[in-house]
This record gives C-alpha cells, structure tokens and sequence, in this order.
C-alpha cells in the first residue's frame, strides 16, 4: 500500500524565498528553495544553514551539471528557447537585442547597444556573460555588419 504524499505547511508567521542563479541571464539555472521560521531570527538561521547545506551536499553543483546536460540532450520543441539570447535589463528598460551574424561564436547571447561619442554614434553587441568571462564586442562596421 502506497503512503499518500506528504505536502509541506508551515504555520511559522515568517518565511523567505531565496533565489540562486548561476549567472546573469534569465536563461541561467535557477534553485529557489523557501525557508520558514517561528521569528525572524529563526528564519534567518535556517536560511543560513540551508545554503551552507545545499553547498556541502553538492546539490548547487548537480544542479548545474542536470541543467547543462538538459541544454546538451534536449531540443526545445516550436523553435523557442535555448539558442535565443536572454532578455536583459539596464537603467530599468529591457535592452534591445538582435541576433549576433553567423559564425559568432558567443555562447552567451548578445545585446545591441549603441550610444554618442566623441567621435559620432556608435553601436555594439555586447555579450551578457557577467564581467570578467565575457566575450570581445562585435562594433557596428561601415557597411552596417556587425565584427
């Protein structure tokens, strides 16, 4: 005889929702557990042991790998997602994004930028990977291609 699921309730007064992404983008895996507390120093507690948990266990760390290996094995079905640049944000607006030309090899996604200078306007695509692990810039050339 099967045992009937058991459902997590919580009459604690306080809770947190935690949020933890492996990078930048909206396209980045996520882990979103929820920690409940009798008071606020209670919840805090729990959160800190639950990510110190998560850590030690390796849980961040599977994570990671069963959502790299979903994006190597699995083929979105009506043409969205996984090879479209994620969406980002900056000064409050979304960013406008275009397709980066054939043959870029940014992983990434690309964001269209363009701005004035001293030397009249410009524009680049910009990789979304957080500093530091980004790819070089592809600047708008003359003939309006990007490289």
């Amino acid at each position: 005889m099967t045992q009937p699921a058991v459902t997590a309730t919580s009459p604690n007064k306080f809770k947190i929702g935690l949020t933890f992404k492996a990078a930048a983008g909206f396209d980045a895996e996520w882990i979103t557990p929820t920690v409940y507390g009798e008071n606020a120093d209670e919840v805090a507690s729990n959160a800190v042991d639950l990510m110190k948990s998560l850590a030690d266990k390796g849980v961040i760390d599977l994570a990671a790998l069963a959502a790299k290996k979903v994006r190597e094995t699995h083929q979105p079905s009506g043409g969205k997602g996984g090879t479209s640049a994620p969406k980002t944000f900056s000064g409050g607006k979304v960013q406008t994004q275009q397709g980066a030309p054939d043959g870029d090899s940014c992983p990434h996604g690309r964001t269209l930028r363009e701005g004035q200078g001293k030397n009249g306007p410009w524009a680049a695509m910009f990789c979304n990977a957080p500093k530091g692990s980004a790819c070089d810039p592809l600047w708008r050339q003359k003939d309006g291609s990007f490289s």
